[in-house]
């Protein structure tokens, strides 16, 4: 018997020790959904090097510990900690170990018709829209890990934004986890109808300096003409894993962008997957940081299923001392998306001898009118700009550290949301410190 399905057998005999608090059970429609992936997941259990899609990244460290869901959230957590990743003037939903925790978070007043709650919530509340959407775009996607979720998820967020409705203020989704050996599976759903507008940011962080596991699987639903910028902070604890998957459809003149920062865990799978139909339009970017023997592997796949759509899509990795990088994009144009036009780039930057980064960026082309291309880059810092700097008075250490932030604060300029982007900025910083550099000149 392999490891990955004794693996997959110990969390069989979990879930029946878990099955009863697991929420939706009363519902046929997600009963049966659980049910599915949990036999999925018994057969084929978590993602192999053997997989063409994960020969990159071994997931053998989290198989070789059985990482236990929590019954219920953590009852305290420190509110001036927890401050320091909060984002005033927004809603704010606050999740520990998996479960919704009402005390920490806050919701405003919305819109006529828009909901913003946890999924468990939605599903005794509004249990007809959820069904709409839960599941639909997962159709082309079949791994352990979005199986485990679908089995598993104990929590998340609903955030349904009806046609012509605009959310002015952004949504912010807060995951801590706080206890050694857990797992948080989260599950959120994003629905945005005709010529909606929202703005939502996904931050990840642990409370323990500990291993655990964090999954999320956020899938995001987007009727014609609406738009949705979407974020995700990943600040876990060194010695986490993590996995998070979005799954985006996009009906016609759409509107999607994604903001990734992965910064912490000791090893992170991020995935991006969008179907574009007609003359919609697809922006992903993102930066990964990561030192010592951290593993950060981001994965996208965008699907042109119609034509006239575009896509665009930049990702930058800094690697240091033993770390690993990954980056595997794939543009798929279908032979009925004529007029395409795509575009994507990897650049990478080795601070260390020891630094690996694997870059795999991949068209697939069976329109004959597009405009498609990709590029990858990967070396050190410039010399020639450490001695520019170097003969202008600033130290050797100082002018490496200007380089390698100019480097990644490109991505950081991209976030227009000015609170989102002092945060992310100031976790730069913090990793490139510049001395007498303040945050609020640049």
């Amino acid at each position: 018997m392999s490891v990955i399905n004794q693996s997959a057998l110990a969390y069989m005999d979990q879930y029946r020790s878990i099955e009863h608090e697991l929420p939706g059970q009363s519902i046929s429609w997600l009963r049966n959904q659980r049910g599915q992936a949990l036999k999925c997941f018994k057969s084929d259990g978590f993602p192999s090097l053997r997989e063409e899609e994960w020969r990159y990244t071994n997931i053998s460290p989290i198989e070789r510990k059985l990482f236990s869901p929590s019954a219920k959230a953590h009852s305290e957590i420190d509110e001036s900690w927890l401050n320091q990743y909060r984002m005033e003037g927004g809603h704010n939903l606050v999740f520990a170990d998996g479960h919704f925790v009402s005390k920490y978070s806050s919701v405003e007043a919305l819109p006529e018709g828009a909901i913003v709650t946890s999924i468990v919530d939605a599903l005794g509340r509004f249990p007809e829209l959820v069904e709409q959407s839960f599941g639909q775009s997962l159709k082309r996607e079949k791994h352990g890990f979005i199986y485990f979720n679908t089995a598993y998820f104990t929590d998340g967020c609903f955030v349904y934004v009806p046609k012509n409705t605009v959310l002015e203020k952004p949504v912010q989704l807060l995951y801590v986890n706080t206890k050694e050996n857990s797992s948080a599976i989260i599950r959120n759903l994003i629905v945005a109808g005709q010529g909606a507008k929202a703005e939502i940011v996904e931050t990840y962080v642990g409370s323990t300096q500990q291993g655990y596991l964090s999954t999320s699987v956020t899938e995001v639903s987007m009727s014609e003409n609406a738009s949705i910028d979407l974020h995700k902070l990943q600040f876990e604890s060194e010695k986490a894993f993590h996995f998070g998957g979005v799954y985006v459809e996009q009906k016609p003149y759409s509107i999607f962008s994604h903001h990734g920062f992965s910064f912490g865990s000791l090893l992170a799978r991020n995935e991006i997957h969008t179907n574009l139909e007609r003359a919609s339009e697809c922006t992903l970017n993102g930066l990964y940081l990561a030192s010592m023997r951290q593993h950060i592997d981001k994965h996208t796949r965008v699907h042109h299923l119609e034509p006239n759509a575009i896509s665009r899509e930049t990702y930058k990795g800094i690697l240091d001392e033993k770390a690993r990088g990954v980056f595997q994009g794939r543009i798929i144009v279908h032979k009925d998306a004529q007029k395409t036009d795509s575009d994507m780039h990897n650049r990478n930057l080795l601070l260390s001898p020891d630094a690996e980064v694997d870059s795999k960026p991949q068209l697939e082309i069976y329109a004959d009118d597009v405009k498609c291309a990709h590029g990858v880059t990967v070396g050190q810092i410039d010399e020639e700009s450490v001695f520019y700097l170097k003969s202008r008075g600033v130290d050797e250490s100082t002018a490496r550290n200007m380089l390698t932030f100019a480097f990644a604060n490109e991505m950081v300029e991209k976030i227009n949301n000015t609170k989102l982007h002092k945060v992310v900025q100031h976790k730069v910083l913090k990793e490139f410190p510049q001395i007498g550099v303040r945050g609020d000149w640049l």
